[in-house]
């Protein structure tokens, strides 16, 4: 399903002109530059609406592997009827996962026993198939071969080729194992300072994959990268790379993102891969972290993809972003990429209220409109949708006063195609700089 793009980039249609510099295509061997990287995606033929096409690609075809696997899933995609955001977490912590939220229904994932509860409950089911019956109607959600996205492999082989590739600025190192004992990756960009070594420079996060099926933002990522480090001459990323710590750490799930598509066909897997006692696969890491733990808006069920685990920071991927954070005092600024629903969010997650210093919040709203300014987004604080407790960016804010930001990127399913991420990277790639821009002194906004 994935080809390697990192270090034998093979580009056979190019845009008349590249968006960014690197109009050639990158030899065997070469890191792309970020124009590359971007033309890469542009083989892909598209809609008039600017979406992958499917109209030249052979009709895709479920394999038998993963009919089989899909066959033995257990969950339903469900409409339920949800009116207001009090409702819509009631349902997450029944055990729904919700993907998509419309004016007075939601839709997602839960299995049977779980909608039974809903039901029970009164809340009513308005349609529900299985994941297979859902997966042979929506196959045209995604192109037949998503060849241009990074799996594990390619995604270490990229980094390591920037950190080699730019060593005056970039360095990369391990910052832990996941629960399968694969690497977790963070590629640091520092002109002074290089692996783990403590700085004094103010500092900014971005990290993507705590979701298993949200492959755009491992691209995302390391669009971020490979940019930041193909204009490393120029003066505004040259005063960046002098003054500010960096990390960017694209597959933090990286165990969920190989497993969804361990079989050749999307598995819609959100959690990682831990086996549970009912022999369920994984715990929602982005319900794990230690701010208001498993209250509302996350699931006690293990089988539930919004499940918080059997404690918080039980997971080992969370429990590297615990350790990371709290070993770099100097951190002001922290992304975390998710998708889709074309949203830029911040806290409270956990809390229907807002923020409670109103200085704060006014630079949580300052700097969510700054960013979505490029990507067109709509910024709003992560409760009005529903209240989800055990959030990463409640709980770096809560626990370290970082401006901890979510990123929902763009497309109508997790699986929207390789064209897409052209677009996706682009934009967020620019608000990530503005991000950069008032790391420095995030209070600067009220000024």
């Amino acid at each position: 399903m994935m080809k390697k793009l990192a270090l034998t980039l093979a580009l056979s249609t190019l845009c008349s002109a590249a968006v960014f510099a690197g109009g050639k295509p990158a030899r065997p061997g070469e890191t792309p530059s970020f124009g590359q990287l971007l033309e890469s995606f542009s083989g892909v033929p598209l809609s008039p609406r600017g979406e992958a096409s499917l109209e030249f690609l052979p009709e895709p075809e479920l394999s038998p592997a993963a009919a089989e696997v899909l066959r033995g899933d257990g969950r339903y995609w469900a409409t339920v009827r949800a009116a207001d955001k009090y409702q819509r977490t009631a349902l997450l912590e029944a055990g729904l996962d919700i993907v998509e939220i419309k004016k007075d229904r939601v839709l997602g994932f839960a299995r049977k026993a779980e909608l039974d509860r809903m039901a029970e409950k009164g809340f009513i089911i308005e349609n529900r198939m299985t994941i297979y019956e859902y997966a042979r109607k929506h196959l045209k959600d995604f192109p037949a071969a998503d060849g241009a996205y990074h799996n594990y492999k390619e995604t270490t082989e990229l980094l390591q080729s920037l950190a080699e590739r730019n060593q005056d600025v970039a360095s990369l190192f391990s910052a832990g194992k996941t629960l399968e004992g694969r690497e977790i990756w963070c590629l640091r960009l520092n002109s002074a300072e290089k692996g783990v070594k403590p700085s004094s420079r103010p500092g900014v996060f971005y990290v993507g994959n705590h979701h298993a099926r949200e492959h755009l933002t491992n691209e995302v990522a390391l669009g971020l990268a490979v940019y930041l480090l193909d204009h490393k001459a120029e003066p505004e990323i040259k005063k960046y790379l002098e003054t500010l710590d960096i990390y960017i750490m694209p597959m933090l799930n990286a165990d969920g993102a190989e497993y969804d598509i361990q079989t050749g066909r999307y598995r819609w897997h959100r959690k990682n891969t831990r086996v549970n006692p009912d022999k369920s696969i994984g715990v929602d890491l982005n319900r794990n972290y230690d701010s208001r733990w498993c209250r509302a808006g996350a699931s006690h069920t293990p089988s539930a993809d919004t499940y918080c685990g059997p404690s918080a920071f039980s997971e080992p991927e969370t429990l590297v972003i615990k350790k990371f954070v709290e070993a770099r005092k100097n951190l002001k600024t922290l992304m975390s990429y998710h998708s889709y629903s074309s949203l830029l969010l911040y806290p409270w997650a956990g809390l229907a209220t807002p923020v409670e210093n109103e200085k704060d919040r006014l630079v949580f709203e300052k700097m969510a409109k700054g960013m979505t300014a490029f990507t067109g987004y709509k910024p709003e604080q992560s409760s009005d949708l529903y209240v989800a407790t055990g959030d990463t960016t409640d709980w770096a804010y809560a626990t370290a006063g970082i401006f901890a930001f979510t990123t929902e990127l763009e497309g109508n399913s997790f699986y929207p195609g390789a064209a897409i991420i052209r677009k996706a990277v682009d934009n967020n790639v620019k608000a990530a700089v503005y991000m950069l821009s008032v790391t420095d002194d995030p209070y600067k906004l009220l000024r």
